[in-house]
């Protein structure tokens, strides 16, 4: 009897083993023609978008249709998404479709990168978006350009040193034909000091790549100028200068060991006379929409100071009048000890477009000695009610040109 259980038991197990040998080889075949399908069966062409044009054999090149379009990259899918559907699109482009995400995902075109095979090419990317825009500064001049300066700064803290490198100038219009061009180098409020870089004979377009090196401490830095004059040497070995460019250091970030790169366009250096009080330039603009009225105080030169020591300090104050009365003040930074300071600060003041008409703006500059404040000089721009010439002039030009900066030199009068 124990003979027969054990004869029944291991044909038992041996049923198992082979049912279940059965079932391994027989899911190993259909994985087998699974994977044969799915490289070999072509997509219904009906079901296809014309992207298969992206892809098609390299091995036929003449037979593919030139495009007018620029060279694109293939957008892919890759085989890990292949459980979504994607609808036909233009321009050879597809997206998902969402309103019903469990429908049975149809086979793709596949893709001829080996290493992507079985992805779906949904579209293209356009190389010629991506790219940096072009720099211009060297071909896009302005109408009346006199020139273009090129420099960088670096300011050493450790040292103290004040690192300017003259790079280049383009378009320079010199008086005769040929041009020998030099540049000399001022750190503000210093006139007597100045750096100069080598001649260059006989071009508009100078490569200086000149290296100078003013030792300034970093408590002042921030109140010093660049000035940079571009002159010309004629055959009679005389000087004539081409332009400036007026860099005030305020405006610049100047961080440890970083190296600022900047060009500007040369400006013509006023050549009248300062008035007897001294001069101011500044610009005006009014925005009706905003009722906003705008001020940049730009520089002044001549200023007569009751002390030339550079310990002497020099600000503009801005005033907003309403029928002469106060409505607003605001103030530039100091400068130190200089009768032509630069400033280029801006001021903003919220006036009404009927508060024009009994409105006025007052520039005062001032100096600063040993705590004691002293008017140099004063301004004062408005309607007719309150100014005349050029100050009425400039009132007028602001406000029939709304929104633009109005600028223009005026001469200081003495105030107690």
């Amino acid at each position: 009897m124990s003979e027969q259980v054990v004869a029944v038991a291991g044909g038992v197990t041996v049923g198992i083993l082979l049912f279940v040998l059965i079932g391994i080889t027989a899911y190993l075949l259909w994985k087998k023609l699974c994977l044969v399908y799915s490289y070999e069966e072509l997509p219904n062409p009906d079901k296809t978008t014309p992207v298969s044009a992206i892809v098609q054999d390299q091995s036929a090149p003449e037979i593919q249709p030139k495009s007018t379009r620029s060279k694109s990259v293939p957008f892919i899918i890759p085989p890990t998404l292949h459980g979504r559907d994607w609808i036909h699109l233009t321009n050879e482009e597809q997206i998902q479709e969402d309103n019903n995400s469990c429908m049975t995902p149809q086979s793709g075109p596949r893709s001829s990168f080996h290493s992507l095979a079985g992805a779906y090419i949904v579209g293209t990317v356009n190389p010629e978006l991506y790219k940096f825009p072009e720099d211009t500064s060297e071909t896009d001049f302005p109408e009346g350009n006199i020139g273009r300066l090129w420099f960088s700064i670096e300011y050493k803290r450790a040292s103290e040193r004040l690192l300017i490198s003259l790079i280049k100038a383009r378009k320079l219009q010199p008086p005769a034909d040929s041009c020998s061009p030099f540049v000399k180098v001022y750190l503000l409020p210093d006139e007597r000091c100045y750096l100069q870089s080598k001649i260059k004979r006989k071009t508009l377009n100078p490569q200086f790549d000149e290296s100078f090196v003013f030792q300034v401490s970093s408590k002042t830095l921030l109140q010093r100028t660049l000035k940079f004059l571009v002159y010309h040497v004629d055959k009679q070995k005389h000087h004539h200068l081409l332009g400036q460019v007026i860099f005030p250091l305020k405006n610049e970030t100047l961080t440890d060991d970083s190296k600022v790169v900047v060009w500007r366009d040369l400006e013509k250096e006023n050549l009248e006379t300062p008035s007897e009080y001294g001069d101011i330039q500044f610009s005006l603009s009014y925005n009706d929409y905003l009722g906003r009225l705008s001020v940049v105080v730009l520089r002044a030169r001549g200023l007569k100071l009751q002390d030339e020591s550079h310990a002497v300090s020099v600000y503009v104050k801005v005033s907003l009048m309403n029928h002469n009365k106060l409505v607003r003040s605001k103030k530039t930074a100091a400068v130190l000890g200089s009768p032509n300071p630069e400033y280029h600060e801006s001021f903003s003041f919220k006036a009404n477009q009927t508060e024009l008409d009994t409105a006025s703006l007052s520039l005062s500059v001032l100096q600063n000695v040993e705590q004691n404040t002293h008017v140099l000089g004063r301004v004062v721009v408005g309607p007719f009610m309150y100014s005349r010439g050029k100050e009425l002039e400039h009132w007028n030009e602001m406000i029939s040109k709304p929104k633009e900066l109005v600028k223009q030199w005026h001469a200081l009068c003495y105030s107690t």
